[in-house]
């Protein structure tokens, strides 16, 4: 009998190119197996071809915590490795779909591809380990090619579980200009 494995099914957004993906475990008396990421039953569910992962990262932040928006020029693969969280997504490319919000509830069994320019977010709803893989390396100097939004633009509509006077933000997440401030992220052709 073949050994059970992880399945990925690929949902569509409003925003081109941000894709969900539930993604099943494997579950038996010695506890789970789950895949967080498997190129092949990816790309076979939806996942666009061109993305290769160079850089893995994790982050672990308390209830409470809300991340973002920043859109950064390269796709990205968001993942929960415990918890859940309120995830975000802005499109911040130039573009008819500017400015265009989703909203998803992060979980061990939910997974979003970003594809770069849309600006990513989250806020935990329970303490969070999470998991993102980049297909391009951070620099310094690519900070200087991010988009970034106010997560309380009233304009993006976002509806934060944890009101954002008592979420626990960054200084910096807190001085984020409003959209119709923003700048839009010019991304090259191709």
């Amino acid at each position: 009998m073949a050994a059970a494995s992880t399945q990925f099914t690929a949902a569509e957004t409003a925003v081109p190119g941000l894709l969900t993906f539930e993604v099943t475990r494997v579950d038996d008396a010695r506890g789970w197996f789950q895949e967080k990421f498997h190129q092949e039953k990816l790309e076979a569910a939806g996942l666009p071809p061109g993305f290769r992962v160079v850089q893995t990262n994790v982050a672990a932040s308390v209830t409470g915590v809300t991340r973002g928006f920043h859109a950064e020029p390269w796709d990205k693969y968001v993942s929960i490795v415990s918890g859940r969280a309120h995830g975000a997504y802005v499109d911040l490319r130039r573009g008819p779909t500017y400015g265009t919000v989703v909203e998803v509830e992060l979980r061990p069994d939910v997974a979003v591809f970003l594809p770069a320019g849309v600006g990513n977010s989250y806020q935990c709803l329970e303490d969070v380990v999470y998991l993102y893989s980049v297909n391009r390396h951070w620099t310094p100097d690519a900070y200087e090619r991010y988009t970034f939004v106010n997560l309380a633009d009233p304009d993006l509509g976002v509806r934060w579980p944890v009101p954002l006077e008592r979420a626990i933000l960054s200084d910096k997440d807190r001085e984020h200009p409003m959209l119709r401030d923003a700048r839009p992220m010019d991304l090259p052709a191709g």
